[in-house]
């Protein structure tokens, strides 16, 4: 008789308006680690199984998926990418009691109070975004104008590159795109003399036409433009954008060099996924690594479970993965994912290169 399996409750963003690449990339880390597992003998034996659900970047639907996972007794909530989904998923998990390991969503305030109940692998935004902004900084941008679109998730962006910046001389102007159409952008940036633009807007739009449009406005020929939430990443941006899309610095959760393991994970995912996996791709393998080693050590019980997140220690992918509690973060913390500030390479767009560490 074939053993019950164990089942882990995926939130994936595979339907527009959720960014359906990212959602992929994700999904095919989750699947490719699940099948690693049960190739090394599963759960003590018993198979793990992914209980796939679509967020389409809904927090509505989100929720409504973590009750109805919580009612198919999974062990464990795992994946999201987009952080105000992955919020609402979290606040959800953690009043039904059940552990979600969050894989991809960066923002700080991951749950209203501190929960015990949900850990992550990304790295919080304003760990990320202190970074890229102080890659900004050396690059000598003092004038930085931000093309925001309204969400928790921009607005704490915006918030954290102007608390970062600001007493170290640099000012911050943010182009509201509520009220702004493309042009007006370009006009705003002329107007403020900015040197660098930053796209906290969605992909594809309004970001791909905000940057044909600045890439096609004479005036704004020496204006940078960066990415930090990512959105270069995948290779649908290389293939909206073609050479308009290369030198733009986004932030990637990547180490300068692959271990022996990261390196045939990514060798696998890449077969997969018929291209270069993204580091999304990485965040769900690593998040089913780290969910197997609890359930195989510590048993199925959810609050076992919750209660493991101190004692994880897992080789990853990407480095040594161990939780712990970071200062302004109300749940358990990866401390800390690798952090680069990459772009595509004018002379060859599907190159990445290391700009910042």
């Amino acid at each position: 008789m074939q053993p019950r399996p164990v089942q882990i409750g995926a939130l994936v963003p595979l339907t527009p308006p959720g960014w359906v690449e990212a959602g992929r990339h994700l999904l095919a880390g989750l699947e490719l680690a699940v099948r690693d597992v049960n190739a090394g003998g599963g759960i003590v034996g018993r198979p793990l199984e992914l209980v796939v659900r679509d967020t389409a970047a809904d927090p509505e639907r989100a929720v409504a998926a973590v009750d109805e996972l919580a009612g198919l007794d999974v062990a464990a909530l795992a994946g999201e990418y987009h952080s105000v989904v992955a919020r609402a998923a979290a606040v959800r998990a953690d009043a039904l009691r059940v552990p979600f390991l969050c894989s991809s969503a960066v923002l700080d305030a991951l749950t209203e109070a501190p929960t015990e109940w949900v850990a992550r692998l990304a790295p919080a935004q304003s760990r990320g975004w202190r970074i890229d902004a102080d890659f900004l900084l050396a690059a000598g941008h003092s004038r930085i104008a931000v093309a925001a679109e309204p969400s928790v998730y921009w607005a704490s962006g915006a918030r954290i590159l102007r608390d970062h910046l600001a007493p170290r001389g640099a000012t911050v102007t943010e182009l509201d795109l509520r009220a702004l159409a493309v042009t007006g952008v370009c006009e705003r940036l002329v107007d403020t003399r900015a040197s660098a633009l930053l796209l906290l807007a969605g992909h594809p739009e309004p970001a791909v036409s905000i940057v044909r449009s600045v890439r096609g406005d004479q005036r704004l020929a020496g204006i940078m433009i960066g990415a930090p939430a990512g959105q270069p990443e995948f290779a649908e941006w290389a293939t909206s954008l073609g050479d308009d899309g290369a030198a733009i610095p986004f932030l990637r959760y990547l180490p300068e060099r692959l271990s022996p393991l990261g390196a045939r994970i990514e060798t696998a995912l890449r077969e997969r996924l018929a291209r270069a996996p993204s580091f999304v791709a990485f965040e769900g393998y690593d998040t089913v690594l780290v969910l197997a080693d609890v359930l195989r050590s510590h048993g199925t019980d959810r609050a076992i479970t919750a209660e493991a997140w101190p004692r994880v220690a897992v080789e990853g992918t990407r480095g040594p993965i161990r939780f712990s509690r970071a200062p302004g973060i109300s749940v358990w913390q990866w401390a800390w994912a690798p952090i680069q500030v990459v772009d595509r390479d004018p002379a060859q767009p599907d190159r990445v290169r290391i700009l910042h560490t």
